[in-house]
């Protein structure tokens, strides 16, 4: 039966059934990154922190679980084939963070609010989406490209599994596991975070989907008829994606990212409406909605040049622990902190 579907169809649903997961998590989880930041310095809890924490940890040891079953391979993934800048990473996330406080969510969160019926969200992900086009492929690449060819360095190494292991001589997956383990560990150091049972649930099962990712894409491009890019989840490029295929298929076909983007939206529309939470918004406060449009354009415009958003870089570059993972983790988190203290406690005092 599935000779009759085409591989391009295979990946998106693959995609789909994954970002209908982290719909689900981000809807009646709470899973989301500005708010486990905003937690984090406001609130003086640290659960939602160590949810994300906790989801790096299960997604990256199950990914070098299929590493040790020779399922994947991680040097075949965009973050270790593209060239290593860390200052587009750190500029990169700094950018996204800063853009993610002032649009009020990043671009997974805003599509899960857009499921929940936030037509405040709709508008970001679109600005986000052409915005993100814009520095990809449209009149911002060049310079882009120029950029990083100028910053990038000549590493052999594009992971720090594969560091260790020209280092030790012992096999990546164990350096892959043995990391990701501890980071996992570190997330559960906590008993008000292990009393949360369905933190710990949703978190388990954001990792998880951030690993099918690898392994359906990693299936398909060895049992396929065509040739398919080994990838997982990220929602800023793919939101572009999302609205070609929308315009004209023809232009931009189904596609992993194109999957993803509608299962997070059919996954958080589900969340909305079990948790009894579907309702229409609209943007009532013009200042409001013009922070939350320059928010989309820094978003856009960050991820690209950092390769990827709070998930993409926060959790599945994580997941293969490439070297860009951790800068563009602290980076997002500083740009955030930054935009909140402003947004919340004035300009003055930032």
């Amino acid at each position: 039966m599935l000779e009759a579907v085409s591989d391009a169809v295979i990946v998106a649903l693959i995609g789909f059934a994954g970002g209908g997961l982290l719909g689900l998590a981000a809807r009646l989880g709470r899973f989301c990154t500005l708010g486990a930041i905003e937690d984090f310095m406001y609130q003086n809890s640290d659960v939602r922190l160590r949810m994300w924490i906790l989801a790096i940890g299960t997604a990256g040891f199950a990914t070098f679980a299929l590493v040790l079953a020779g399922a994947f391979d991680p040097t075949l993934t965009g973050y270790y084939i593209a060239p290593f800048s860390p200052l587009a990473h750190v500029i990169g996330g700094l950018l996204f963070g800063y853009g993610m406080a002032l649009a009020g969510n990043c671009g997974f969160g805003a599509l899960a609010r857009v499921g929940g019926g936030d037509l405040r969200s709709f508008v970001i992900v679109l600005v986000m989406g052409v915005s993100a086009y814009a520095m990809l492929s449209g009149p911002f690449a060049t310079t882009r490209v120029a950029f990083m060819e100028a910053t990038s360095l000549a590493a052999q190494t594009r992971g720090y599994p594969e560091l260790l292991t020209r280092l030790s001589g012992l096999p990546v997956a164990f350096w892959g596991m043995l990391i990701s383990g501890m980071i996992a560990v570190f997330a559960l150091c906590s008993r008000a975070f292990l009393a949360r049972r369905g933190a710990l649930f949703w978190s388990v099962v954001v990792g998880l989907a951030i690993t099918s990712g690898w392994a359906g894409t990693t299936w398909v491009a060895n049992t396929g008829f065509s040739a398919q890019p080994i990838v997982s989840h990220t929602f800023t490029a793919p939101t572009g994606e999302t609205m070609l295929f929308l315009m004209t298929s023809s232009a931009g076909g189904l596609s992993f990212g194109v999957g993803s983007v509608c299962g997070v939206l059919a996954g958080a529309f589900c969340g909305s409406l079990i948790k009894g939470h579907f309702r229409w918004e609209a943007c009532e406060d013009p200042r409001e909605l013009r922070r939350q449009f320059l928010g989309a354009v820094l978003m856009g415009f960050g991820a690209v040049i950092a390769m990827g958003c709070t998930i993409g870089q926060g959790i599945s570059a994580f997941s293969v622990l490439a070297y860009g993972a951790p800068l563009t983790f602290a980076a997002i988190f500083a740009g955030a902190a930054f935009g909140l203290r402003q947004l919340i406690e004035g300009f003055a005092s930032a």
